[in-house]
Parts: C-alpha cells; structure tokens; sequence
C-alpha cells in the first residue's frame, strides 16, 4: 500500500461520536468567495484532488485500524489507476496500525508548508509511547508526484496530551498562511491554533492556546469562513451536553490571531461555508438540531438553516430555513431522511454563485430504506432557495450502481472542480454499499458539475476492490476531507 498506480495516458459521526467518543468537526470549506479559495491540489497539476477514508477498515489483521486513499482529479474524473491507498504501515508514515487508531477519522487539505501544494493532516487515535501522548495529527505532504509517506510526520505534542480533536483549518491572522485549530494538551478547557507556516518537521510558526469550553460540554462540531467581510477568517465553533445543544462561540480573526471574546451563536449539528449570495460576507448554513434535542437525530426529517454573513458576523435576523417541504426542494419530508446529514458548498453552475450539496442519507428511494439521496440548493443574488433544485441517487439515470436499502449515500459530501472546467463537481460517499458478499464495503461517486447544476451523465464509481484496498466492512467514503461532519448512523 502506498504506492501510486500509473497515470493514464491522458489527464483523466453521530456514528463515529458513539463509537469512538469524540466529535468529528464541519467541513473548512471557507472564504467569503465561497469556497473557490481552498484549494485541494495534492500534485499541483491544476485539478483538485479527493481525499478518502475509510476509518473503520480492517488494516494488517488490527481492527479498525483504517486508510486513506487520494484520487488525482483529471478532466476524466476520478480514476482507480490514479489512486493511492496510505496506512499507517505505508513506508514512511509515523506510528503501526493497531487496533482502533482509525487512521483518517478527520482530515483537512490545505497547504500548511505554503509551497503552493496542498497538504493533508489527518487524525489518528494511536498512543505515542516518547511522550505518553493520546492520538496524532499527521501530515502528508503534497508532491508533483503524488503524496506517499515520504516525509510524514506528526505535528509536535506536549507530554499527557489529548491529540486532534477539532481538527479545523483556516487563515486566522490573516498573514496568508494556513493554521490549525484542534486539541493539542493536557487541559481539559484548551485548544490551540497552530499559526502557519509549518516546518517540514510539523512544527508551526507559533501557538495560542484558546479556552473553548465554558461549561461541562464539549464541541460537536465547527466552520470557518470570513463572516464579517474584514479579509481575515474566523472560527464557529458548536457544543452539545449530553443529549441537548449547548450553542456556539463566534471567535473573529484578527491580524494577531483568534480574539478570545466569542460572540453567541445559534447551535448546529453539522455546517458548511460560502458566500451564497456574493455580497461579501460568508454565509453559513447548518443544520438544526430539533427542539434542541441532540438524541435521535437519526429518526429527524432534517432541516437546513442559513446565516447570511454580516458586519457583525452571521446574522440572527437575516436567516431562511429550507427542508425537503420547501417549494422546488425535490422529495418530501419524512421520518429518518436526515436533510443536511451532509452539507458542503460550491459553484457547480459556474454562474458565480455557490451551490450547496445536502446529504439526505436516510432517504428512503421506493420501498429500499436508508438507501440515501443529495439534493443541490441553487445560490444566487438572494440567497440559496428550492429554484432549480436537483436531487440525485444511485437510481438517478445514469448514476453507477443501484439503491439499496441501508447504503446511505450522501453520508459524505465535497463539491470540488476535479475536472478542470471550473465547475464544482460532486463527490458523495455510500458507506453502507454493499461490495457483492461483502457488506458495508463502501464507495464513492463523482457527478460532474454542469450548466443546470450536477449531471449524472459521465457520472463515475469507485470502491475499495477497484483500488486494491481492504474492504470488508471498511465502510469506505464514510468521511471524506473537509467533509468532518456530524455524521450518520451506518446501519
């Protein structure tokens, strides 16, 4: 594993929460030009790159040991024969699989080394025996070749400390370079952010420490995006306590990092980022956690809700609220569709305007449950709405495969131009997909952005087995980079 297959010739949680007992965090999609900014290049050869992980496969006889693969973008899409599969045995990369260290549970892709390639931090749940150290955060640095464990390393942690959790990206400060917000100590209360740039031995430039916690709960999940328009990027950040929503803290950047003085925000189960409507503040949307009951979240119709940005941050008064009820939005609202399981933003039209991808991974298609669904929001100069919505599943004509009950497709969502032609093209991973006799192998699809949104046409698939991967139960797609969610209940 690790070893990059030969080019073609031409370019071509709520899960994971309950088992492992840590939150996952919101895609970092950001910017208040939506989402164009970040860049997930690995090779640098224009077309951006998708990041895979299928945290809970079965790696060198260690369960839930787990992988990463990235898929090179080409003006073919994603491709088998341009795919890496990378362990924590791949040549290189710090640490052994061992059983539950779920290699890749979250990942963000962003240049941290300011090299102009992009890189990948991912996060792992192993023991560092030097320094008595719980988990890591380990980078794969971008290459014109491709990223292999060369020169992998661990981002430094102090002695007892609790590694990962949080993982989020974003330019704080405002200095151009790409920093790093999660937990990184002993302290219960703390996280750091991580100023970039990032030595090659994964060192930053410097560290703040930011007391995020104010009462006895804990972070579900975040976003980052310039919501007040000043150029520089801010942290969302959202909490729950047992079973019931706790809020969120705004923390604007400054030119001298994270202000320490949150500003209130609503609560939120899962978010993404981007200036729906171009009027340069970022905008977020997120979905609600009903009667602010965080419990059965599974069995919730879903509901969308969007916080146009504004001077001040995302407004409270300048809201909309859109559910598979409002007008346009393909399907109905039923019992366990999960509207918004997934969100993720981008300009699949090319109109100028992101789009939003919301996961309904509960959708049930005919009589198959649980077999999943993505619904794309239309952006435009008033804001996202059910005008021109479209919805696509594995019985969509010409979508690869076919739906079946339990294979929650839309559980992990990035629109991301991997073709080339500047529009965002959708990624959308099906965990639960059964591989023949194999059950909860997983897979993901790309459906290429168009004129009209999203087609299906030329729409391609990709599973473990294609790639020569683990793939029995490795529920591969369940995340995918910048996609740390809320997640879903694999069933």
């Amino acid at each position: 594993m690790g070893i990059r297959r030969p080019a073609l010739s031409t370019a071509v949680a709520a899960a994971l929460i309950g088992s492992l007992g840590v939150p996952l965090v919101a895609g970092t999609a950001s910017a208040k030009d939506g989402a164009a900014t970040v860049r997930e290049d690995f090779d640098g050869d224009g077309y951006q790159d998708v990041a895979v992980s299928a945290p809970r496969a079965k790696v060198g006889g260690h369960e839930w040991a787990g992988y990463v693969t990235i898929s090179y973008g080409s003006a073919h899409g994603l491709d088998p024969a341009r795919t890496t599969v990378i362990t924590q045995d791949t040549a290189g990369v710090p640490g052994a699989s061992g059983d539950n260290q779920v290699f890749g549970y979250a990942m963000v892709s962003r240049d941290l080394d300011g090299d102009g390639l992009t890189d990948l931090a991912l996060v792992a749940r192993d023991h560092r025996e030097e320094n008595n150290a719980n988990g890591s955060v380990i980078v794969l640095w971008g290459r014109t070749t491709g990223i292999t464990g060369q020169g992998a390393v661990r981002i430094p942690a102090p002695v007892n400390a609790q590694v990962g959790d949080d993982l989020t990206a974003g330019d704080y400060d405002g200095d151009g370079h790409v920093d790093l917000f999660m937990r990184n100590g002993d302290e219960y209360d703390d996280h750091n952010v991580l100023y970039g740039p990032f030595s090659r031995a994964g060192a930053p430039a410097r560290e703040q420490v930011v007391k995020v916690y104010s009462t006895d709960n804990f972070i579900n999940t975040t976003a980052t995006g310039d919501f007040n328009g000043d150029g520089i990027e801010d942290l969302a950040t959202f909490y729950v306590y047992e079973n019931h929503a706790e809020g969120g803290k705004l923390w604007l950047g400054t030119k001298t990092g994270l202000s320490t003085s949150p500003k209130a925000l609503n609560s939120a189960a899962g978010a993404a980022v981007a200036d729906f409507d171009q009027d340069g503040y970022a905008d977020l949307a997120t979905r609600i956690f009903v009667n602010g009951d965080t419990e059965g979240t599974e069995e919730d119709s879903g509901t969308v809700k969007i916080y146009y940005g504004s001077a001040s941050g995302p407004s409270q008064t300048r809201t909309q609220t859109i559910t598979q009820n409002t007008a346009g939005v393909p399907g109905v609202s039923e019992k366990g569709d999960q509207f918004g399981g997934r969100l993720s933003a981008g300009d699949a039209n090319k109109d100028g305007y992101p789009d939003l991808a919301v996961g309904v991974p509960g959708e049930a298609i005919g009589s198959k449950k649980k077999a999943g669904a993505v619904v794309l929001l239309k952006g435009g100069k008033n804001g996202l709405g059910g005008t021109g919505a479209q919805a696509f599943h594995q019985d969509t004509e010409g979508v690869p495969g076919v739906a079946e009950s339990g294979d929650v497709f839309g559980a992990s969502l990035r629109l991301l131009d991997v073709t080339g032609d500047g529009r965002a093209d959708l990624t959308a991973g099906a965990p639960g997909e059964n591989l023949g006799s194999i059950v909860n192998g997983g897979a993901v699809w790309m459906l290429r952005g168009a004129t009209a949104g999203l087609t299906a046409k030329n729409s391609v698939a990709e599973n473990p087995q294609d790639i020569g991967a683990p793939a029995t139960k490795a529920l591969f797609g369940e995340n995918l980079s910048d996609d740390n969610g809320a997640g879903v209940v694999i069933p």
